[in-house]
Parts: structure tokens; C-alpha cells; sequence
């Protein structure tokens, strides 16, 4: 596996694999690589014949107050891994390489953007799509994986696409989950012993929820609203528990059938998230 820091050694070698024919999968993270990113990785293997994967911890989808300084960096090891993982080549660029010395240009997908994480969040699903549109410029990818976990940040991702014609397949791939349930995240780290036992309720409570829907037949509102009282009784702090239709995240109606529950609530200083999808 080839690391590089600079968008003209990234261009370099992918240009010399497409005059050999070769097409290319782009994996972006922000490192501190856990077993979902190396699936990505697995996945990405089967759709192209090169995988790129770049690490960078986006300042620009960080808010005031947040965790960015502190955000695990683990380039080393993550290196190690993705040597084990198969990949052909590590982008691992500094932020001044990225976004320059000035930089003015944001893209911001309207109206999904402000929804849910991006209420809590404010700016983030545009630092988001910018640090995304640009490494698809920098890769120039045939496909880009992204985890389900992160079901916003997909659609986002995918309606840029759409509306900006980028030729680009982007690919969901499942969440990968610890034993208890708990969605694997780079943020679980910051958890306690005993906060990390009581973190697979939300997974939990988002089950529950999906088979109320399924068999129950109660409303969506009388649903989230159970859940949202089971969070915050077990002790969490919720921010949200949304039953949304799949497509474009607005709230579900009686007559749409494929849906996804979000959900995101804080525990201890730790913001989760997490989701469920399904056909009704």
C-alpha cells in the first residue's frame, strides 16, 4: 500500500492506474479505523480493481464546542490495518492541503441538511458534503462506499451527487455492531465501562420500535414518543427518535413503505447515533 500527503502524488498515481484501465473506489474516513471501516474497505475491493482510502479529520463539519481537537488520530495504526485490509492506497493529507490558505467555496444540500443531526449540529452536513466533493474531485472515484450508520450523512452525500451531476456510484454498506448491539463508532471510545453496557439500548429501543410499527399498528408519533421516555428514563439525554421515509428523510406517512428510524442521544459526554431500516 502506497501513502501520499499531496493532491498531485494522489492525481499521479490514479492517472497511471486509469491508462492501465483500472477503476477506482474511494473509502473516505477520518481514521481511527474500526471493523465498519475495514468492511468498506472488504466491499470497495469488490466493486473496483484499486481502492483509495483517505484519512482526514474534517475541521469544516465540526461545530463550536465540539470534539475536533480531541478527535482520536491513529494514523499509524490505522495505516497497519489498512495494509492487512487490502487497500492500494492511503490519501493522508493535511488541512492546509485540502482546503488551502483561503478557502471561500462551501456546498450545502438545502433543506436535508438542517434536519435532525443537522438541527443539533449546525453547519455540519455542509462541512460534510464540501470535504466529500472535494476528495471526489481529488479521487475522481468510479464508486464511494460510506457506512449505513451514518444514514443522513448518505442521503446528503447521495442528493449532492444527483444534483450536481458527479459521476460517482455511492454505495451504502450495513453497520457493523458490537455483541450487545452497539453500532461500532470511532466516538465509542470516549464511553465508560459502564456507559458502554447501557449504550446498546438505543439499538434496542430502535428495534422495538421498528417491530411496534410492524405489528402493532400504533402511530409513528405514539412510538417515538415511548421511545423518547425509555431513553431518557434509562439515562440518556435524546436528542431525536424520528420515523422517516428512507428516500429523503421526511417524516413517514401511513402509505410509504420503505422507512428508517433515526435516533441520536447523548450519553455521558458521548453523542450516539444510530438507526434501523426496513421495508413495511
Amino acid at each position: 500500500m502506497q501513502t501520499v500527503t499531496t493532491v498531485s502524488e494522489l492525481r499521479d498515481i490514479i492517472s497511471a492506474w486509469r491508462l492501465e484501465g483500472e477503476t477506482v473506489a474511494l473509502v473516505p474516513t477520518m481514521g481511527n479505523l474500526h471493523e465498519g471501516h475495514l468492511r468498506l474497505v472488504h466491499e470497495a475491493r469488490k466493486k473496483a480493481s484499486r481502492v483509495v482510502v483517505s484519512i482526514f479529520v474534517n475541521p469544516t463539519q465540526f461545530g463550536k464546542g465540539e470534539d475536533f481537537d480531541s478527535y482520536p488520530r491513529t494514523e499509524q495504526e490505522d495505516q497497519q490495518k489498512l495494509k492487512v485490509a487490502n487497500a492500494d492506497l492511503l490519501f493522508l493529507p493535511l488541512v492546509t492541503e485540502v482546503y488551502g490558505v483561503d478557502n471561500k467555496t462551501c456546498v450545502t444540500v438545502t433543506g436535508i441538511s438542517e434536519l435532525y443531526c443537522g438541527a443539533s449540529r449546525p453547519g455540519h452536513f455542509s462541512g460534510v458534503a464540501t470535504i466529500v466533493c472535494k476528495l471526489f474531485n481529488m479521487v475522481q472515484p468510479d464508486f464511494a462506499l460510506f457506512g449505513l450508520k451514518d444514514f443522513q450523512q448518505l442521503v446528503v452525500i447521495r442528493m449532492m451527487v444527483r444534483d450536481l451531476n458527479i459521476p460517482v456510484e455511492v454505495g451504502g454498506v450495513e453497520t457493523i455492531r458490537e455483541a450487545s448491539g452497539l453500532a461500532m463508532s470511532s466516538r465509542n471510545g470516549y464511553l465508560t465501562d459502564d456507559e458502554k453496557v447501557l449504550a446498546s439500548r438505543l439499538y434496542q429501543t430502535l428495534c422495538n420500535a421498528r417491530d411496534a410499527i410492524l405489528t402493532d399498528g400504533q402511530s409513528y408519533i405514539e412510538i417515538e414518543q415511548q421511545a423518547l421516555r425509555f431513553l431518557q428514563h434509562a439515562g440518556f439525554q435524546p436528542d431525536y427518535f424520528c420515523v422517516c421515509r428512507a428516500s429523503d428523510l421526511r417524516k413517514a406517512q401511513a402509505e410509504d413503505v420503505e422507512l428508517v428510524i433515526l435516533a441520536a442521544a447523548k450519553l455521558g459526554k458521548t453523542r450516539l447515533i444510530d438507526n434501523v431500516c426496513f421495508s413495511r
